[in-house]
């Protein structure tokens, strides 16, 4: 029997790769271009999942690969730390007065975005010379072992991976799904029950939940977090990971909020595909940690930080941040319009461009996450590939490049709304 070549491959895979490594596709890609790619045997897809969140700016942007190729001519890797570049400081300084905020700011380089929200925390427990942490249920702040920890979903995450860190504390999350008032009342148990707040160094949140379901913050709730670390001198750290860069239809999400955190995580979109992150905070606690504190063999690496500096020039020129808050009114509204042909549509939320649709049971209201897969299953049939999110995982986020074209896009929503139907 002859076995096309995806199948030789996903063979290949399950003898030579560990199980806990988990793989959507059961195609293997050859190559992608902007919001396309194409498998090993010449299938096309439409990409509205982004490497989760990470092709902003598209599959192989010209000035991105330009900006790469240029820098691996000159050098590819010295470590930083070891010998320094100036490519790394003027990021530096780009993302210094790119978020928000006047005041004096630093940034460290780091690999990925679990590394970042680790050093947030050390920067953090260096500066208040505090241990207790709270972060939400829901929330997605990496697979390493204190990321991990912070992160408020067992499955797949932290299952069979204990014991976790002590004193880190979590609250429900101040959105659709609990109110401000039961946030503040967890969180005085907490301080009740728990940990006094004098021993809290920070509380960590994402503006927009990304692996819980895209959830979006109550406007009011940051405002409290803000007044409540001013008061106990916590640290105030809004992880960016997935929100930054464009996706909500400002550069960061933060904006929207007229807040400004102590300090901010930054990775995915940021270097378009180069493993990149960053720690950007008041310069005060920044500096907290001693030399030697931060860093990493490979953080902010050359390659990575010529293709962030290429991104920071693709955003404004080509106004993508505006670009993806227009697509994303647009995916917003045909949603909204499929509701009666699609009764299992519980809810559709977003800002800017990072739009999810929540699925429910019509008769029970009961999370449908088997109707969610089902929907997933369709749309990649049909050569469009999207993810699947939430703590019931009944929640489809879609995670387009801001680069796509509109013609691309109508096709895309296209196959979503067949694929609404045919699940």
């Amino acid at each position: 029997m002859n076995h096309s070549r995806n199948e030789q491959l996903m063979a290949r895979k399950a003898a030579a790769t560990p199980r806990g490594v988990g793989v959507m596709a059961t195609f293997f890609v050859e190559r992608a271009q902007g919001a396309e790619l194409w498998d090993v045997e010449g299938r096309r897809y439409i990409d509205f999942a982004g490497g989760i969140a990470v092709m902003n700016v598209g599959h192989g942007h010209p000035k991105v690969v330009a900006a790469v190729k240029a820098q691996l001519e000159r050098f590819s890797h010295t470590c930083y730390q070891v010998v320094p570049y100036e490519s790394y400081v003027t990021l530096a300084e780009k993302l210094n007065a790119l978020t928000p905020g006047t005041h004096a700011k630093k940034t460290a380089f780091f690999s990925t975005g679990a590394e970042a929200v680790e050093n947030a925390i050390k920067i953090a427990r260096a500066y208040t010379k505090r241990s207790g942490v709270i972060a939400f249920g829901g929330a997605f702040h990496g697979r390493s072992l204190f990321a991990v920890s912070l992160t408020g979903k067992v499955q797949p995450y932290k299952a069979g991976f204990g014991p976790f860190p002590p004193e880190i504390y979590h609250a429900p999350f101040p959105c659709h799904c609990a109110s401000l008032a039961e946030t503040k009342k967890a969180v005085q148990h907490l301080f009740k029950a728990d940990i006094e707040p004098s021993r809290v160094a920070a509380i960590v949140f994402e503006p927009v939940q990304g692996e819980g379901g895209f959830n979006v913050i109550q406007p009011e709730a940051v405002k409290w977090l803000r007044d409540l670390c001013d008061e106990h001198g916590i640290v105030l750290i809004a992880d960016e990971v997935q929100t930054g860069f464009g996706r909500t239809g400002k550069m960061f999400a933060m904006e929207h909020f007229g807040v400004v955190p102590d300090l901010m995580t930054i990775a995915k979109s940021l270097a378009a595909g180069t493993p990149l992150s960053a720690v950007t905070g008041k310069a005060e606690i920044m500096d907290a940690p001693a030399p030697g504190g931060l860093g990493g063999t490979y953080a902010g690496n050359p390659l990575a930080i010529a293709a962030a500096h290429a991104v920071i020039d693709v955003m404004a020129e080509e106004r993508l941040p505006e670009r993806g808050a227009r697509l994303g009114e647009r995916l917003v509204a045909e949603l909204n319009a499929m509701r009666s042909a699609v009764p299992q549509i519980a809810d559709v939320r977003g800002l800017g461009g990072m739009v999810a649709v929540e699925f429910a049971r019509p008769d029970s209201g009961e999370p449908d996450a088997d109707f969610t897969k089902r929907v997933q299953g369709e749309a990649l049939k049909r050569g469009l590939i999207l993810l699947t999110c939430g703590v019931n995982a009944n929640v489809v986020r879609f995670l387009f490049p801001l680069t796509i074209p509109d013609a691309l896009f109508d096709e895309a929503l296209g196959i979503l709304k067949d694929a609404l139907r045919a699940a």
